[in-house]
């Protein structure tokens, strides 16, 4: 099933955001998830990279954690990087554990309904099969200046 978004569900998420836990940030510049998470670094989320092979190891500036028990109690923001069939144990421990959690998001091919609907149980906003970068640069008028039609109307330049 292909969930519709709104424009304004996704971009209302993406401003209240603050600190991003990312499971399976890799510290490879040539892998997607490396993209997502530098750019919304670069966009002023704090990061959380959640890897555990780059223990001990940073990803600028903040340090690889091993899984979702080291992630800060105060992260809002969980994006996942995982096979479908990872990702009900995690939204299960993330909702466990993460007191401040409001949004669970799921990266282009990554569809887990169940996982989605316990979520959703607990108030939390999901967003599945999509990519956060991309969405805040459609959203937010940055695919404009490559050239892009995004469908959305703005006097920003």
């Amino acid at each position: 099933m292909t969930e519709i978004y709104s424009d304004r569900f996704l971009k209302d998420i993406l401003k209240r955001a603050k600190r991003v836990a990312i499971v399976g940030l890799s510290g490879k510049e040539t892998r997607p998830s490396f993209f997502v998470g530098r750019y919304m670094k670069l966009r002023g989320y704090e990061i959380i990279p959640v890897n555990p092979a780059y223990v001990g190891q940073d990803f600028m500036g903040a340090p690889y954690v091993s899984s979702l028990a080291d992630v800060p109690e105060d992260t809002d923001f969980l994006d996942i990087f995982r096979r479908s069939e990872e990702v009900l144990p995690l939204v299960e421990e993330a909702l466990a554990r993460l007191p401040k959690l409001q949004t669970i998001w799921m990266q282009i091919g990554v569809i887990h309904e169940d996982a989605a609907a316990l979520a959703r149980a607990r108030g939390v906003d999901v967003v599945m099969n999509r990519c956060p970068k991309i969405e805040y640069q459609r959203l937010f008028g940055e695919l404009r200046r490559g050239g892009f039609n995004t469908g959305v109307i703005s006097s920003k330049l």
